[in-house]
């Protein structure tokens, strides 16, 4: 496995050709999963190794992708540790009692093994079935889990997460320093059970201005990303609208630094800077068009990463969950056979 394009690419070494996953490749735009998911709740789905199983090779099989990624959610520590949450249909992660005060960090208590056994159960069944295919695992950056906790589900503005970062720093520092070791751990755990990388995703980290992430969360990510060095497996950081944010991400301690698709390959990997394989950055939008554009549109991503020491080939977010999973299969062809050596 560890000579698995994926990995390669990841250290940045040569590869037969460009690797391709697709960030949330596990899930909503293919019929099968949405068939196995019917009438079954997404938290009770991440908790039933049998379903996680499925649902994560299920993309493998049909795109012929270089790795695989867990099927989760970034809320599921904070479930497992206790947190009144559920993910609301169409809304996102909604919380019971948002973190607002000193007192409301006794929510958030350290993660055990024992409290998420089902991913190691997972990961083990996963990993049996993959063979020589990579499993990524991930987990949801300390900013973005406590953007949730505080505003009490998704936000657009973000007003209750800044007001808290700005006028009461201890109190916010506090947060995302339990919310570091919660991030710490869930990554162990899909290491130890067997996921041959990990990505942290950032999800709301792009509406901070640069001196703010350097100052209140850049400290935290990079925490997470030292717990995890000793097992030697590559790191990825991915954020959404972190153009000015790219060369911060870098700094945080990842192998790999995803763009999204506001940013050309070429000048995000200038700005992540040396020593970083560059993932990314069609966007998601365009596996809509047809199959003529979808081409010339990665080829443009592939022309921009030429010369890189490393790339890995991604959507600039997530797949749309109306996409056409056959987009999926001949952007991934299309990929394989344009770049190989």
């Amino acid at each position: 496995m560890t000579d698995s394009p994926f990995l390669r690419a990841c250290r940045r070494e040569p590869v037969p050709h460009t690797p391709v996953w697709f960030m949330r490749q596990a899930g909503r735009s293919l019929p099968e999963y949405r068939a196995l998911r019917a009438g079954t709740g997404m938290l009770e789905a991440c908790a039933r190794p049998d379903m996680v199983t499925e649902i994560t090779l299920q993309p493998v099989r049909r795109h012929h992708v270089d790795a695989a990624i867990y099927f989760s959610d970034i809320v599921v520590p904070l479930k497992a540790i206790g947190v009144d949450l559920d993910i609301k249909p169409g809304v996102g992660p909604v919380v019971a009692h948002p973190i607002r005060s000193h007192a409301d960090l006794e929510q958030l208590r350290p993660l055990e093994p024992g409290d998420v056994s089902y991913v190691t159960e997972a990961i083990g069944m996963i990993t049996a079935e993959l063979g020589a295919t990579p499993l990524i695992g991930f987990a949801g950056a300390p900013f973005t889990l406590a953007s949730y906790l505080i505003e009490g589900g998704p936000s657009r503005n973000h007003e209750h997460t800044k007001a808290m970062m700005y006028g009461e720093p201890q109190l916010f520092h506090a947060l995302l320093e339990r919310l570091s070791g919660i991030t710490a751990a869930f990554l162990d755990v899909q290491i130890r059970a067997g996921a041959s990388a990990v990505q942290l995703f950032d999800s709301w980290v792009g509406a901070l201005a640069p001196a703010d992430y350097r100052r209140s969360v850049l400290p935290h990510s990079a925490k997470v990303f030292e717990a995890v060095a000793h097992h030697g497996v590559p790191r990825i950081h991915f954020g959404v609208g972190t153009g000015e944010l790219l060369g911060l991400l870098s700094e945080a301690g990842a192998d790999v630094v995803g763009a999204d698709w506001r940013v050309p390959l070429d000048e995000a990997a200038r700005r992540i800077g040396g020593g970083k394989t560059v993932q990314g950055n069609l966007d998601p939008a365009v596996l809509f068009a047809p199959t003529a554009a979808v081409e010339e549109q990665a080829a443009k991503v592939l022309d921009a990463a030429a010369g890189l020491p490393g790339h890995i080939f991604n959507l600039g977010h997530g797949v749309l969950p109306d996409t056409d999973p056959d987009a999926l299969t001949r952007l991934t062809a299309f990929v394989h056979e344009r770049t190989a050596r």
